[in-house]
C-alpha cells in the first residue's frame, strides 16, 4: 500500500487545537475527534426512527437525588490510577459543528455498510456535539488480567499458568513493507480466499491469510561491561563513592522540594532497616523474619523516600518485599483479595512509615484492627529514630544476582482475584540492564517520575534502574498533580530533566492547564516515556501534546510509548532517535477485522477503525512471538492478532527462567521492521457471538455520545457477564447529579445505537448509578470487579436501567454458533465446529463422494477411523478424521446445488454397527433418525443455548446419536471429551463439567469406573482446584445392559463431597433394534430402585422383597421411557403378553403378539425385564411407568429349567486379587453356595483378555468363542470333576 508519513504539525493545526481547547472541554485526555464524529454519524442513521422502547415509569418517593447532595469536588474523584479530571465546560461553535456533522452523515449514508439492529432510538440533540472532544477513555476503567500466575514458581516476571483512535490509513514507516498485506494492495476490495457469509449485520468473516509468524529477537544485551553484578552492589558502590549525589527529591503540595535523599543516606538507612528486620523482630533464638521471608510494604503515594529505603533494606536483608496500597477502611474494595495474597505469601510483618502508621484505622483501644481477610500482622515503622544502629562489625551479605525472589508485585485479575508475580533477582538485574540500554541512561541524569513508584513502570524506572545508573529522580506526587497539573512540566524545565515518565492522563492535564505560559522549555527532554502507550487510545493524547508543545521545544522523536505488564515487565519500548524526519509507525486498522482477530489496513473514511501506534521494538536480549489467545498456544500468522509472549535472557544469552515463554496479557502484532503494535489487552477482551471486542473501545464509544458531559467525570465501567453460555456486555456509568430521567433514558438509547453502529454488537444491560457511588480502587478509580460483583448480586442500586435481553439470542441464530467443542487431555479446547464450518465441510465431502467416488443415492460408504481420529465431530458423512478432511479441504469441485431430501423417509440414513456380542448391523432410516433426535430433545429439553458434556465413544448406538446428531438437530453445544484422554488425565471429564457449568452430561461405564478408581483419593485436591458438581442435574450412563448399581452408587458417594447430588446419576438403555429406549430426562421422578427375589427371577417371575432380604437383588430403573416409545413385556417363547409379576422380553415394534393386540407390529429387543407402574407421577401428571432391565436373552444360561444371568454370578465373584490356583476353589465354592450351580470349568486369564466394547460392556459370546477356539492363552484351566 502507499505509505504515508504522519501529518506535519503546522501553525494552522496548532491554532485549531487552541481554539477547541480554549473552550475548556472536560475529560479530553484521550480525545479523538475522529471517533466522536464517527459516533455521531452512526447515530445519525437512527435520526428518522421513532423511539421503539417506551420510557420506564417509576413511583416517585421522598428520597430524591439533589445536585448538592451528590456533587463531589473535583479533587475527590479520579480515574483508574487515581487521576482526577480537570474541570471546564464549553463546545465549539455551532456552525463548525454542523458542517462536520453533515460531512459525517454523508459518509455514514454512502460509505458505511453496517446496519443497526437495536430496537431503541432517540432524538438527535443538535449538531453542535459533532466536533466535541472525546472524553476520558481508559483512566476510568481498571480491568484485571486474565492470565493466572503462580506464587510458587520463581520465573521472570511471574509465571503464567494457563498460561483506539478510529481512523484508517497506513502510516507505517515509509521504507518498510507489509508482506502479509501485499495482496490487498492489488485488490483491496476483495481479499483472496476469504470465507464470507451474510448475517444480521452483513458482517464479513475474514480469516488470516499471511504466513506463520517467526520469533522476533531483540538486539544483543550487554554492550556495557561495567554493569554491577546486582542492584545491591550498585547501591553500595554509589553510597560509598558518591554519598552526596542526589538520588530522590520529593515534592510537597506546593511544588517545593520537601526532602532530598542522597545515595549515602539511602545506603546507610537501608542497612539500618535490613539489620533491624533480621535482628530486632522476635528473639535471637526465634526471629520473626528470616532471609527469604516475605514482608508487606505499606507506604502512601506521597512518600517515595521512605518506600525506597524500606525496599532496598529488604533487598539487603534478602527479604522479599510485597508492596501493596495503604488500607483506608476495613471495607476497602478489593481489600479481602489483598489479604488473601498476603496470607498466601506467608506475610506476618508490614513495614510502613510513621505518618502512615498514625493514619491507619484504629480501634477504640488505639490498636490497628485486623482487616477483613488479612493475616495477623506486626506493623514495623521504618523511620531511623525508631531503629537501632547496627554494630560496626555487621555488614549485609551482598552477592551476585541469582534465582532467589527479589520482590513480589501483585495484579488484579478479571474476576477480581489478586495474584502475585514473583520477580527473581537475576530477572530484576537483567530488566534494569535492558532498560538502561534501551533508554541510553547515563550517570547523574535527572528523571521526572509522575507514576506510582510502587509498581510497574514507575517502580522499574524511578526506584530500580535509577539506582543502577546513579540517576536523580524527581518524584511528583498525585496530590501535587491535582493541585497543579502542570507541575511535572515545570520540574522538567527547572531541573532540565532528560527523561520523564508519564501517562496519557498527565499529558492531557498539562494541555488543559498550560494556558499560554511562555516560560516552558522542553528542549532538555530526550525521552518522554508514555507508560500506557500500549493503550491504543493514548495516540490521541500523544498527538495533541506534540501539537501544542512542539513550539515549546518538544521534539517529535522524544515521545516514546512503551508496553508492559506485571507478568512480563517491559515488553517493548520506542527508542529515542536522532533522526527527527523518521516518523513513528502507525496504522489504521479495521475494527471489523480486529473483531475476527485479523489485521486489515483500512482508510480514514470508514467509521469503525482503530488507529494504533508502535511501542518500539522487542527489548534487548529477549525473544518475542505472538500466539493465538485461546486454546492450545499456536503461533499466529503475520496478519493475525494474538497475545504477545516474551522469553527474556541474560546478557550472556542464558535463559532467565526454566519456562520458555511468558504470556504478557497484551493483544497485538509485530509489524514492518519488527515494530510492536498493541491493539488491546486480554483483561479487557470480551468475546460475544464469536467476535472479540475490547472494553476500552466500548467505553470510548459511550463517552463520545452527546451530551458527553452527561457521564459524571467520564466514570464508566464496561464488563461482560455470562448469560446462556455466551458473554454479554454490561455498561455501568455514573450520571451527573443534575440529570433528569428523560435525559438519562435518551442518553442510554443513543449509547445502544452508537455501540451497535460502530462495533456491531448489542449491549445486554446499560445501568446508570448516582455520581460517586461506584466502588473505587485505592487511588480513586473504578474498581471493576467489585462493580461487576455488585451487579451480579443485585446490589448495584442503579437509578436507571435499560435491558436488552433480545441480544442474547443473536449468537444462536448465526452461522458462527458453535455446535461442537473438543477438549484435549489438558482440558483446553483442541478444536471446535460452528454451524457454518460443519455445513461447509459436509458439503465438500458430499461433493467429493459424488464426483470422485461416483456414488449414487442409496450406496453405502464405510467410515473406518482409528481411535485417535474419533474427535472429529460431524454429521453422518462428515464423521471423519484428519485424513479425510485433508482431502475435502483441497477439493475445489462444484458443491451440491441443493440439500438432499430422501424420496422415501423410510430409506436408510446410516447403518449402525455395534462391536458387541451379537455384532448386529442396524439400519437407521431418516424417519427413525429424526425421531431419535426429537425424542432426546424433548426428554432432555435441549435448545441452542444449552451445553452438554459427552464422554463416551462415538462409534455406534446412543453414543453416536449424542456425539454427532443431536447438536445438529437441537442446536445445543456438545462439549466432546474423548474417553481415551482420561487415561492421561482422569479428572478431565469432571473438571470440564465443572468449568463449563454443565447441567447435563453423558458417559459410559468405563469412564465412570476410571473416575471412581483413579480419583478416589483426590477429592480434596479436586475441591481445592475449584471442582464443583452441584450444578449437575443429570449424569447419564449410556449402556445396553442392566444398570450397574454398585458402580453408580460408589460414584455418587465418592463425589458427593464435590456437590454431586446422588439422584443426579442415572442410566440410559438401548438395544440394536432401538438405540434409545430409556433416558433419564430433566422432568419426571428420580430413578427408583427395587429389590427382587433372585430365586423367583430364575423362574422368570418377579417377586419384590425388602432391602436386605435373603437372596435379594437390587435393580435400578433404566431411565425414563422416551417420548414416542411404547413397550410391552412378552413371553419370549409364546410371544404372548405377560402380567406384572412375570419376567419377559421387552418388545416394541416389528413382530406381532400371539394373542391380545395382534395387529400392532412390535420389535423384539432381546432383553428380559419387567414394567412396574409406580405411585410417582411424571410431568404430565400421569402415573410413572418404570422399566427394569434384567439382562440379555442371548447371554442368559438355562440350567435345570432355570434362567441364570452371567452378571449375577460375576458380581458374586468380585473380590480381592488371588493367586491362580487359589481362585479355583474360591470360585467353585461361591457359585455353589449362592447360586446352587456346579462350575464345570474355571479359566484364569491375563488382565485385558476379556473383550470389552467401547461402552465398557463385557463381550461374553466373543469370550466363549475364543475359549472354544483355544485363543485365550490362559494362565490356568481347571476342569472340575
Amino acid at each position: 500500500m502507499p505509505q504515508e508519513r504522519r501529518t506535519p504539525v503546522t501553525p494552522s493545526s496548532s491554532s485549531r487545537y487552541h481554539r477547541r481547547r480554549s473552550s475548556g472541554s472536560r475529560d479530553e485526555r484521550y480525545r479523538s475527534d475522529v471517533h466522536t464524529e464517527a459516533v455521531q454519524a452512526a447515530l445519525a442513521k437512527h435520526k428518522e426512527r421513532k423511539m421503539a422502547v417506551p420510557m420506564p415509569s417509576k413511583r416517585r418517593s421522598l428520597v430524591v437525588q439533589t445536585s448538592m447532595d451528590t456533587y463531589t469536588p473535583p479533587d475527590t474523584s479520579s480515574g483508574s490510577e487515581g487521576e482526577g479530571s480537570i474541570q471546564g465546560e464549553g463546545t465549539p461553535t455551532s456552525s463548525q459543528g454542523s458542517i462536520n456533522m453533515e460531512h459525517w452523515i454523508s459518509r455514514a449514508i454512502h460509505g458505511s455498510t453496517t446496519s443497526s439492529t437495536t430496537s431503541s432510538s432517540s432524538t438527535q440533540s443538535g449538531g453542535s456535539g459533532a466536533a466535541s472532544r472525546l472524553a476520558d477513555v481508559m483512566a476510568q476503567t481498571h480491568i484485571g488480567p486474565i492470565a493466572h500466575l503462580s506464587l510458587k514458581r520463581k520465573s521472570v516476571p511471574g509465571t503464567v499458568e494457563n498460561g483506539n483512535s478510529l481512523r484508517r490509513s497506513c502510516e507505517f514507516r515509509s521504507d518498510l513493507a507489509w508482506p502479509p498485506l501485499e495482496s490487498e494492495a492489488e485488490n483491496h476490495s476483495a481479499p483472496p480466499d476469504v470465507t464470507t457469509y451474510t448475517s444480521e449485520h452483513s458482517i464479513q468473516v475474514e480469516r488470516p491469510q499471511g504466513a506463520q509468524m517467526l520469533t522476533m529477537r531483540g538486539e544483543q544485551l550487554g554492550v556495557v561491561t561495567n554493569w554491577p553484578p546486582s542492584l545491591e552492589a550498585a547501591l553500595q558502590r554509589w553510597g560509598t563513592i558518591s554519598p552526596k549525589a542526589p538520588c530522590l527529591t520529593t515534592m510537597d503540595t506546593n511544588g517545593k522540594p520537601l526532602y532530598i535523599l542522597t545515595y549515602g543516606k539511602l545506603w546507610t538507612r537501608s542497612m539500618k532497616v535490613a539489620y533491624n528486620i533480621l535482628h530486632k523482630l522476635g528473639t535471637k533464638q526465634e526471629p520473626m523474619v528470616r532471609p527469604g521471608d516475605r514482608v508487606a510494604l505499606v507506604f502512601p503515594n506521597n512518600d517515595p523516600a521512605a518506600f525506597m529505603v524500606a525496599f532496598y533494606g529488604c533487598l539487603l536483608a534478602e527479604v522479599v518485599p510485597v508492596p501493596i496500597e495503604v488500607p483506608l477502611t476495613r471495607k476497602d474494595a478489593g481489600s479481602q483479595q489483598i489479604g488473601f495474597l498476603l496470607g498466601s505469601c506467608g506475610v506476618t510483618v508490614a513495614m510502613t512509615s510513621d505518618a502512615c502508621h498514625k493514619g491507619l484505622p484504629k480501634s477504640p483501644t488505639g490498636e490497628i484492627p485486623q482487616f477483613k481477610g488479612w493475616p495477623k500482622l506486626l506493623w514495623f515503622v521504618t523511620e531511623s529514630k525508631h531503629l537501632s544502629k547496627p554494630p560496626r562489625d555487621w555488614f549485609p551479605h551482598i552477592k551476585d544476582a541469582n534465582n532467589d525472589t527479589a520482590y513480589i508485585e501483585y495484579k488484579t485479575c478479571k474476576d477480581g482475584s489478586v495474584l502475585g508475580v514473583t520477580v527473581m533477582r537475576i530477572a530484576l538485574l537483567t530488566h534494569c540492564q535492558a532498560l538502561t540500554q534501551s533508554c541510553c541512561y547515563t550517570e547523574a541524569e535527572t528523571i521526572v517520575n509522575v507514576l506510582d513508584f510502587k509498581k510497574d513502570v514507575g517502580l522499574w524506572h524511578g526506584i530500580l534502574t535509577s539506582v543502577m545508573n546513579m540517576m536523580h529522580v524527581i518524584s511528583i506526587p498525585y496530590s501535587l498533580m491535582k493541585v497543579n497539573p502542570l507541575s511535572w512540566i515545570q520540574k522538567v524545565c527547572q531541573y532540565k530533566a532528560k527523561v520523564a515518565c508519564v501517562k496519557s492522563r498527565d499529558m492531557h492535564w498539562a494541555l488543559v492547564a498550560h494556558r499560554d505560559q511562555r516560560d516552558i522549555n522542553l528542549s532538555s527532554l530526550r525521552m518522554l516515556i508514555v507508560a500506557d502507550g500500549s493503550n491504543p487510545w493514548s495516540i490521541s493524547s500523544c498527538d495533541a501534546f506534540l501539537n501544542v508543545f512542539q513550539s515549546k521545544g518538544l521534539r517529535p522523536e522524544v515521545i516514546c510509548p512503551c508496553a508492559s505488564s506485571p507478568e512480563a515487565l517491559t515488553v517493548a519500548i520506542r527508542r529515542p532517535t536522532d533522526d527527527s524526519n523518521q516518523p513513528p509507525g502507525r496504522g489504521v486498522l479495521s475494527m471489523q477485522g480486529l473483531s475476527h482477530g485479523v489485521i486489515r489496513v483500512d482508510s480514514e473514511e470508514k467509521l469503525s477503525v482503530l488507529t494504533v501506534q508502535d511501542v518500539g521494538t522487542v527489548m534487548p536480549g529477549a525473544l518475542m512471538c505472538v500466539v493465538k489467545p485461546d486454546g492450545v498456544p499456536q503461533l499466529c500468522r503475520t496478519d493475525e492478532i494474538g497475545e504477545l509472549c516474551v522469553f527474556p535472557m541474560t546478557s550472556n544469552g542464558a535463559p532467565i527462567s526454566e519456562y520458555p515463554f511468558t504470556r504478557t496479557g497484551l493483544l497485538g502484532f509485530v509489524g514492518p521492521g519488527g515494530l510492536v503494535f498493541i491493539a488491546g489487552k486480554m483483561d479487557g477482551l470480551m468475546v460475544v457471538g464469536g467476535r472479540r471486542h475490547n472494553a476500552d473501545d466500548i467505553v470510548a464509544t459511550a463517552l463520545a455520545v452527546e451530551p458527553m458531559k452527561f457521564v459524571y467525570r467520564g466514570r464508566i465501567a464496561v464488563f461482560s457477564i455470562s448469560v446462556l453460555h455466551d458473554e454479554r456486555i454490561v455498561v455501568v456509568a455514573e450520571q451527573r447529579p443534575d440529570s433528569t430521567e428523560e435525559d438519562s433514558f435518551q442518553w442510554m438509547s443513543r449509547v445502544l445505537q452508537a455501540i451497535d453502529g460502530i462495533h456491531q454488537v448489542g449491549v445486554y444491560c446499560l445501568a446508570l448509578v448516582p455520581s460517586n457511588t461506584l466502588p473505587k480502587t485505592p487511588l480513586g478509580g473504578i474498581h471493576l470487579s467489585e462493580t461487576k460483583q455488585l451487579f451480579l448480586e443485585g446490589s448495584l442500586h442503579p437509578c436507571n436501567v435499560l435491558m436488552c435481553p433480545h441480544t442474547c439470542w443473536r449468537a444462536q441464530t448465526t452461522p458462527d454458533h458453535v455446535l461442537f467443542t473438543l477438549l484435549n487431555s489438558r482440558g483446553t479446547i483442541a478444536s471446535s465446529l460452528t454451524c457454518l464450518q460443519l455445513h461447509k465441510r459436509a458439503e465438500k465431502i458430499a461433493a467429493m463422494l459424488a464426483e470422485r467416488g461416483h456414488l449414487q443415492d442409496g450406496d453405502h460408504v464405510a467410515l473406518v477411523y482409528p481411535p485417535e481420529h474419533r474427535h472429529n465431530p460431524a454429521h453422518c458423512e462428515d464423521d471423519s478424521g484428519g485424513q479425510s478432511l485433508g482431502l475435502c479441504n483441497d477439493y475445489t469441485g462444484d458443491l451440491p446445488p441443493q440439500l438432499y431430501k430422501p424420496s422415501n423417509p423410510d430409506t436408510l440414513a446410516y447403518l449402525d454397527f455395534s462391536v458387541s456380542t451379537t455384532g448386529m448391523l442396524a439400519g437407521m432410516s431418516h424417519t427413525a433418525t429424526s425421531a431419535f433426535c426429537r425424542s432426546i430433545k424433548l426428554q432432555c429439553e435441549l435448545y441452542p443455548s444449552r451445553e452438554v458434556a459427552i464422554c463416551l465413544d462415538p462409534y455406534c448406538g446412543l453414543g453416536f446419536v449424542l456425539w454427532c446428531l443431536c447438536s445438529v438437530y437441537s442446536g445445543h453445544q456438545s462439549i466432546l471429551i474423548p474417553p481415551s484422554e482420561l487415561e492421561v488425565n482422569p479428572a478431565l471429564w469432571l473438571l470440564a463439567v465443572s468449568q463449563y457449568k454443565v447441567r447435563d452430561t453423558f458417559c459410559s461405564y468405563s469412564v465412570m469406573e476410571l473416575c471412581t478408581k483413579g480419583l478416589g483419593l483426590q477429592t480434596e485436591s479436586l475441591k481445592s482446584r475449584g471442582l464443583e458438581l452441584s450444578r449437575v442435574r443429570t449424569c447419564v450412563v449410556v449402556a445396553e445392559e442392566r444398570p450397574r448399581i454398585s458402580l453408580t452408587q460408589s460414584f455418587s458417594k465418592l463425589f458427593k463431597d464435590l456437590g454431586l447430588h446422588p439422584r443426579a446419576v442415572s442410566t440410559a438403555f438401548g438395544c440394536r433394534v432401538n438405540l434409545a429406549i430409556c433416558l433419564q430426562g430433566t422432568s419426571g421422578p428420580d430413578p427408583t430402585t427395587v429389590y427382587v427375589d433372585m430365586r423367583a427371577l430364575r423362574h422368570d417371575r418377579v417377586r419384590l422383597v425388602e432391602r436386605g432380604s435373603p437372596h435379594s437383588l437390587p435393580l435400578m430403573e433404566s431411565g425414563k421411557i422416551l417420548p414416542g416409545v411404547r413397550i410391552i413385556i412378552a413371553n419370549p417363547e409364546t410371544k404372548g403378553p405377560l402380567g406384572d409379576s412375570h419376567l419377559g422380553e421387552s418388545d416394541h415394534f416389528n413382530s406381532r403378539l400371539s394373542f391380545g393386540d395382534t395387529q400392532t407390529v412390535w420389535a423384539r429387543t432381546g432383553y428380559l425385564g419387567f414394567l412396574r407402574r409406580t405411585e410417582l407421577t411424571d410431568a404430565s401428571g400421569e402415573r410413572h411407568d418404570a422399566l427394569y432391565v434384567v439382562g440379555a436373552l442371548d447371554e442368559a444360561m438355562e440350567l435345570r429349567g432355570m434362567r441364570y444371568h452371567p452378571i449375577d454370578i460375576e458380581t458374586s465373584l468380585d473380590g480381592s486379587e488371588q493367586e491362580a490356583l487359589d481362585l479355583v476353589p474360591l470360585v467353585t465354592n461361591v457359585v455353589l453356595e449362592e447360586h446352587y450351580l456346579i462350575v464345570g470349568v474355571v479359566v484364569v486369564v491375563d488382565i485385558g483378555v476379556i473383550p470389552i466394547n467401547s461402552r465398557g460392556e463385557k463381550q461374553r459370546m466373543h469370550l466363549r468363542d475364543g475359549f472354544l477356539a483355544d485363543q485365550l492363552d490362559p494362565i490356568y484351566v481347571a476342569y472340575n470333576m
